[in-house]
């Protein structure tokens, strides 16, 4: 149990994870500055303020030469000329695609304990949907996320879950299942020198630390106290310690990868656990893709109209200040002009072709493959216009997006369920709670709702058809009720329809014509 003492930060085994994740976090976050500076090795945006880019330590091109110069990003600009490469954000929204088709219904979590489920239902509901898709989309980007349990009596009476992105986290395993992990941040960063928070969580404890470095050393420890940001842990810690004991055993961290396993990690001892992102794999296509419009918007400026004229067209404006001709001016004096033998049309227009289709089919390709890489279909991103279907046929279209949903929902549910079993460990050991803490359980709702009038429609042809119990046919209008109000509302129901007496089969109770009632029973 200790914080590290100092030498490279983040540590040299994960250089390889470094590189990746910063490649595909230039993506997600879209800025051509930041590609720009990944592939081509220029100094720019620093987005997550890792200092991987301006590292001498770090930097894609800095470690692999010039192979990266092939790609469209790493190609430089030439003096004098502005940038003209265009980015389409696909990766981005990827991952937003992604994070909506996990989490664009809030699961539902639940205990067999009333009083653990009804203390769920307390914790769950405090912003638990938001934070679960940011998550998501975070985990979808890079490759996976961490969920931990923090808590501040200052600000609220109760746990909650705060998500952590992978880029700023050094994880330790132990048979494959997370040990330890340690989340850092830069709160200070002036030329080469870095000020950073460690916040280290183990079985028990959480550790806090403030280093004074380098970009690329962690550098020695100085007082919390030196930075407002973590003034305030100084107090809970004390004068001496750095560790906040949680009263708990289990780990207040949770890592929830994106998909397993990781193609380029396997041998990597601290990093084949780690999950890959959507797009892994699919750099070149998507760079291919920024090329292809950048082409495009390249053939649209230069096919403008443009005319070339004589030098004697031209209207002089004064010495020094160069000559201009007005192409809307209707009534010219007349120019003291020679005629030229075959020369009857001196104004010359120009205008090239703008390639529409090629590049718009070429584009369209290359989409298709980038979101097959991904594991979704088309259709998800309307790529099929907005034609409205039922959800079976969305299911149907889009059978390769719920497939890699489904795949997901493997490595979210178990996740999920220890998180949340954590926070009401916490909840209990912290805040006094008298719920005995107990893993949830975890269900998916549909990420695509059935049409109400779709549902309506079926209602009535299974009431017609007497084929479905009035409670059966209220609880498919209304699958978000609690037992208690379907059954309220299907007596409601019966008695407004007048089956309550009379329909003894719906009901259960005897009335006017039930068997051995008045004159039609057994004397």
């Amino acid at each position: 149990m200790a914080l590290p003492s100092g030498g490279p930060w983040p540590p040299a085994e994960l250089d390889a994870v470094r590189d990746k994740t910063a490649v595909w976090d230039a993506w997600y976050c879209g800025d051509p500055d930041v590609l720009s500076s990944i592939y081509g090795g220029q100094v720019g945006t620093d987005p997550g303020g890792t200092g991987f880019y301006a590292s001498e330590r770090g930097g894609l091109r800095g470690r692999v030469g010039r192979a990266v110069s092939r790609w469209f990003w790493g190609s430089s600009t030439p003096p004098g000329e502005r940038r003209s490469k265009l980015h389409v954000p696909l990766a981005s929204d990827i991952a937003t695609t992604g994070s909506a088709l996990l989490f664009s219904e809030p699961p539902t979590v639940s205990s067999e304990d009333k009083a653990t489920n009804d203390r769920l239902d307390d914790l769950v509901d405090d912003g638990l949907h938001g934070t679960l898709l940011e998550a998501a989309e975070l985990a979808c980007a890079l490759g996976g996320v961490y969920l931990r349990t923090v808590w501040d009596r200052t600000l609220y009476p109760a746990p909650w879950l705060d998500v952590h992105p992978a880029s700023h986290a050094v994880p330790e395993w132990q048979w494959g299942r997370l040990a330890a992990v340690t989340f850092w941040r830069i709160l200070e960063a002036d030329g080469d020198h870095v000020v950073r928070h460690l916040e280290r969580h183990e079985p028990g404890f959480i550790l806090h630390g403030l280093y004074q470095g380098t970009r690329d050393e962690l550098g020695v420890r100085i007082p919390l106290t030196d930075q407002p940001a973590t003034a305030g842990l100084a107090a809970v810690l004390g004068p001496d310690g750095d560790a906040i004991p949680t009263g708990i055993k289990q780990l207040t961290a949770t890592y929830v990868p994106n998909m397993r396993p990781n193609r380029i990690w396997r041998g990597i001892p601290a990093a084949a656990h780690l999950g890959r992102p959507d797009i892994a794999g699919a750099e070149p296509l998507l760079d291919a893709l920024d090329e292809v419009y950048s082409s495009w918007m390249r053939d649209v400026h230069l096919g403008k109209a443009r005319i070339i004229v004589p030098r004697a067209y031209l209207e002089s404006a004064g010495p020094g200040q160069g000559s201009t001709f007005d192409a809307d001016r209707q009534i010219y004096s007349d120019l003291n002009l020679l005629p030229r033998s075959g020369d009857s049309a001196m104004i010359t227009p120009v205008q090239f072709a703008i390639r529409v289709a090629e590049h718009r089919d070429t584009a369209q390709d290359l989409v298709e493959q980038i979101l097959r890489t991904a594991g979704y279909s088309a259709q998800s991103f309307g790529e099929q216009g907005q034609t409205a279907v039922t959800a079976t046929e969305v299911v149907a279209r889009e059978r390769q997006s719920f497939t890699t949903r489904n795949r997901k929902i493997v490595y979210w549910r178990p996740a999920l369920a220890e998180a949340i079993e954590t926070l009401l460990a916490i909840d209990k050991a912290v805040f006094g709670s008298t719920v005995t803490p107990q893993r949830p359980e975890i269900e998916f709702g549909d990420s695509v709702s059935e049409d109400p009038q779709t549902i309506a429609t079926t209602v009535e042809l299974l009431r017609r058809g007497e084929a479905a119990s009035t409670e059966t046919l209220v609880r498919m209008q209304h699958p978000d009720w609690e037992d208690a109000q379907i059954t309220a509302e299907a007596d409601k129901i019966l008695a407004e329809s007048g089956r309550m007496l009379s329909d003894p089969v719906a009901t259960g109770a005897e009335g006017p014509g039930a068997p051995g009632f008045g004159g039609g029973g057994a004397a």
